[in-house]
């Protein structure tokens, strides 16, 4: 890949003409330590954009159980395969998302209350009952939102 590097537009341009292959070439500089041939500013854009990305994917998984374990207690006569499903595959992203990135637990704690209210505002959308049927505060503490066998009654 040496060779082709020599041919190729500098890695700023790259990055406008074709994503994957400076994503190689940024792989290929940094493992040969030519520092100085990286295109930084793009780098940097990247590395926080996944950042950005993985809370988003956190949120989004978080607020999907919430919104079904909602679903679950509130309307037991509707219960299916499906939203166990959902819960099922939501908590393994969550434990698979913790499990590789530690720190983001904190982060979790954090928006916790915050993604609650989101879940819970869906589940008034979906299930067409008032919003005040939900409590204000989540009645599932992060140990039984993260417990994969806690389903409420």
């Amino acid at each position: 890949m040496t060779a082709q590097l020599a041919v190729k537009p500098k890695t700023n341009q790259l990055y406008e003409q074709d994503f994957y292959l400076w994503l190689e070439t940024t792989a290929q500089l940094l493992k040969e330590g030519r520092l100085s041939e990286l295109d930084l500013e793009n780098l940097i854009e990247e590395i926080e954009t996944m950042g950005r990305s993985e809370k988003d994917a956190l949120e989004s998984n978080l607020i999907i159980i919430l919104l079904h374990l909602l679903k679950w207690r509130y309307q037991p006569n509707k219960r299916s395969r499906s939203w166990k499903s959902s819960i099922f595959e939501h908590r393994r992203r969550l434990d698979k998302a913790l499990k590789n990135s530690p720190s983001l637990k904190s982060y979790f704690r954090e928006i916790f209350a915050e993604c609650y209210q989101y879940g819970r505002k869906k589940a008034s959308i979906e299930t067409g009952l008032s919003l005040k049927a939900f409590p204000l505060e989540s009645p599932f503490s992060i140990e039984e939102v993260l417990d994969q066998d806690f389903l409420p009654d």
